[in-house]
């Protein structure tokens, strides 16, 4: 027994594990299970309750390289195979998610902290992109063009890139790997991926099961460890062709910045700021159901949840009564426990944010309705908080918020309120509650994000292009169009003159 597992602290949740196999500690790299080298490793905890769940493989730069090259050497074979072979492992691995759910779902519990609900929704929605690049994988090509050469035929391709890397956060720590890891796989690329560090267990299980699958040594690699080592190391290496990264726009930033020198594709899922719109013809109680799941769903811990509430004049006070009822009776605790709505925030520096736009709010004249505290459930807990009379210059109108904090406003004309929702870096998503079909369009229209949700909250999943305007992201993921950053368009022209 190595001092990595040595150090292992038993979390007696773990015992509910139908597959124990699925609870890995080293990476995966090549097909193998690889140790940090010397044992480094870092632990993982459960954010409910500060205990540890593992002792994790803290890879080195040279370790990363190493998995850069399984990648590479693994590529021309993976490349080549027909799209129909790719998607029959990949179906496997998709059945084999499945047939995991709840396993996977309390993995996830334990070191995300989201409620178990929410936990199975996700591996199923983790599941459902594997399921969709399986088969979108066999219509990538190809592209015929007419010719405007006498004697010449020409055919236009999407091939390959080549090793991809994959950069994931905590909030969604299975489906954000599947939803970068299928669609370059479909495409034919070979990656590796670097998870949060407070949440890699979800990913190696996932490795697991893709080498159960049937995926080829090399082809799916899991290096964990401290992020800039290792993506640093993948940014700077030219045999990784693009990098996807789903995560802060600061960090986005930086990683473009190196990944300059060589030219890589880049897929960006950065930060979001979420304005919802209320207007006045809106179904009230409807409304408000719809605040509630955009705004507090994994806590509010999601780049996709509704951060300026902004509300017509005339229902605003009918719109908050309705609001904070709800609010009021969501139930917090450790996602392990029956019927918990609202679990802990990521880390102390999630709450130490909270706590500093709440009090910024106040101070700039906004009440607080319900909340405004941590809750007695635990040091990383906070109370669901609904502030009102939030004024536009407050921290929590500008920057993201990342917990279980809603900020409403009121505004008094749709030009208004097109004008205060558009004036943000940001552009994810935006939500709109109106009866009016007309408006509804011109909204649709007029805000300036890459995704617009009327009259309803869930709008993701495999067949739709996920992706943000200005400082919220590049490129797309999800649909065909997740498939452009990892292929490269060639060109044929084919002499057929007799």
């Amino acid at each position: 027994m190595t001092a990595l597992f040595a150090r292992t602290v038993f979390h007696e949740a773990l015992a509910r594990l139908g597959d124990p196999h699925l609870l890995r500690e080293l990476s995966y790299v090549g097909g193998r299970w690889v140790a940090g080298r010397d044992g480094d490793s870092f632990a993982v905890t459960d954010p409910a309750s500060g205990a540890t769940l593992a002792w994790v493989a803290a890879l080195d730069a040279g370790q990363t390289a190493e998995a850069v090259s399984a990648a590479a050497q693994a590529f021309p074979a993976w490349r080549d195979l027909l799209a129909q072979q790719r998607a029959a492992i990949l179906r496997k691995w998709h059945g084999l998610i499945l047939e995991a759910r709840e396993d996977l779902a309390l993995l996830m519990t334990l070191e995300q902290g989201k409620p178990l609900a929410e936990s199975r929704g996700e591996i199923d929605y983790a599941a459902s992109f594997i399921e969709w690049y399986a088969e979108e994988g066999k219509r990538l090509n190809a592209e015929s063009v007419t010719s405007h050469l006498p004697g010449a035929e020409m055919i236009v391709r999407r091939e390959a890139l080549g090793v991809v890397g994959i950069v994931t956060p905590w909030n969604f720590p299975s489906a954000m790997i599947t939803r970068k890891a299928a669609a370059a796989l479909a495409a034919g690329c070979t990656l590796v991926a670097h998870p949060s560090s407070e949440t890699p267990l979800s990913a190696l299980a996932l490795a697991e099961l893709g080498e159960r699958a049937g995926l080829p040594a090399g082809v799916f690699n899991v290096v964990t460890g401290d992020a800039a080592t290792i993506v640093g190391c993948m940014n700077a290496d030219a045999r990784v062709r693009a990098m996807s990264f789903t995560g802060s726009t600061e960090i986005g930033r930086l990683i473009a910045g190196q990944c300059a020198p060589t030219m890589k594709r880049l897929v960006m899922e950065l930060g979001g700021h979420a304005p919802l719109i209320v207007f006045a013809d809106a179904d009230i109680e409807k409304a408000a159901d719809i605040a509630v799941n955009a705004k507090f769903a994994t806590s509010g811990q999601d780049c996709l949840a509704a951060n300026r509430i902004y509300v017509e004049r005339p229902v605003l006070a009918a719109f908050t009564k309705a609001f904070k009822a709800r609010i009021a009776a969501l139930k917090v605790g450790a996602g392990l426990d029956a019927d918990v709505e609202i679990g802990p925030l990521m880390h102390e520096r999630a709450i130490a944010k909270v706590e500093e736009q709440v009090a910024d709010a106040v101070k700039r004249g906004a009440k607080v309705l319900t909340g405004g505290r941590r809750h007695k459930a635990g040091p990383l807990f906070y109370e669901p908080t609904l502030l009102t009379e939030v004024s536009d210059d407050a921290l929590i109108m500008r920057e993201e918020t990342f917990g279980p904090v809603a900020a409403v406003t009121a505004f008094d004309s749709e030009a208004e309120v097109i004008a205060r929702a558009n004036d943000t870096e940001y552009g994810l998503v935006a939500y709109v509650v109106t009866e009016n079909g007309a408006r509804q369009m011109r909204l649709a229209r007029a805000l300036e994000y890459g995704m617009v949700a009327v009259n309803r909250v869930k709008i993701t999943g495999g067949p739709i292009p996920f992706g943000g305007w200005k400082q919220s992201g590049l490129g797309r993921e999800g649909s065909r169009h997740g498939m452009e950053a990892f292929t490269e368009l060639k060109y044929l022209c084919i002499d057929t003159a007799a």
